[in-house]
């Protein structure tokens, strides 16, 4: 069977250590849901250490060579092997409505937008386990107050518990990456709803971002805030001092204004 060959274009870098991927896999625990997607298997390294016989496990991969090389491995597993985007895949196609798991070895210039997918599909998705670009795992895990926390900590951390699990260095991969990996898993938390408008705090938490070094008070002068409201001493304050529950109160105290996302 021939190994495919590793396009750029998609990002690909295939994982050789054994240990590492039968290490990943164990991340994933069979403990409220039986299924679970693999994104990205390429020659399935990891997919060979996942738990079939436990539940439904499906596979979904963009490249045909790798879906034919997949096939040709895992002839059991037709049926579960898609070939797709997951960025744009409807997931309903996957388990319909039901829970499921999601476990990969992450192409590092899609993982932050793999992450937001499964933040906004929170309903379906109870527990998430993958390797990214290390400084990307590290931001996603990352407390309040550092430089490194960012959009993707408050959002994902609002709806997840994240754990940085272990480093992965690049010498393991073929082709090899110019940076460290990092392993995560995102656990889902028992009270995922948030008490504010959805859509209302997650502009402010963008827009507050992208001005980081400024107050939030500066960051939202284009809400046009009523003075009353960016008296509060919440507004002194640059964004990475707020942890994911400030903001929801930050978004209380603006919508308490009679201020609506546009």
């Amino acid at each position: 069977m021939k190994a495919v060959r590793a396009k750029k274009k998609l990002g690909q870098h295939f994982l050789k250590d054994l240990s590492i991927a039968e290490k990943i896999t164990k991340t994933l625990l069979f403990d409220t849901y039986d299924k679970a997607l693999e994104i990205g298997p390429g020659m399935g390294v990891l997919t060979q250490y996942l738990p079939f016989e436990k539940g439904n496990i499906r596979l979904i991969e963009i490249d045909r060579d790798s879906i034919a090389y997949l096939k040709n491995k895992y002839p059991l597993q037709h049926q579960n092997i898609i070939e797709g985007d997951f960025l744009k895949y409807d997931l309903e196609e996957l388990f319909g409505e039901e829970s499921f798991a999601i476990i990969g070895n992450f192409p590092y210039n899609i993982s932050t937008q793999i992450v937001f997918k499964t933040i906004e599909n929170r309903e379906q998705i109870p527990f998430f386990s993958g390797m990214f670009q290390k400084e990307v795992a590290e931001r996603i895990c990352e407390p309040p107050g550092t430089k490194k926390y960012g959009i993707l900590s408050v959002l994902a951390q609002l709806f997840y518990t994240a754990t940085y699990e272990f480093t992965v260095p690049p010498n393991v991969f073929s082709p090899p990456p110019k940076v460290d990996s990092g392993v995560l898993t995102l656990k889902r938390k028992e009270n995922y709803s948030l008490s504010c408008n959805e859509k209302l705090l997650f502009k402010i938490v963008k827009m507050s971002f992208q001005q980081r070094r400024k107050t939030i008070r500066n960051s939202l002068k284009t809400l046009q805030l009523p003075i009353n409201i960016t008296e509060d001493s919440i507004f002194d304050l640059r964004p990475e001092k707020l942890s994911g529950d400030d903001f929801i109160a930050l978004t209380q105290k603006i919508e308490d204004g009679a201020i609506s996302p546009k």
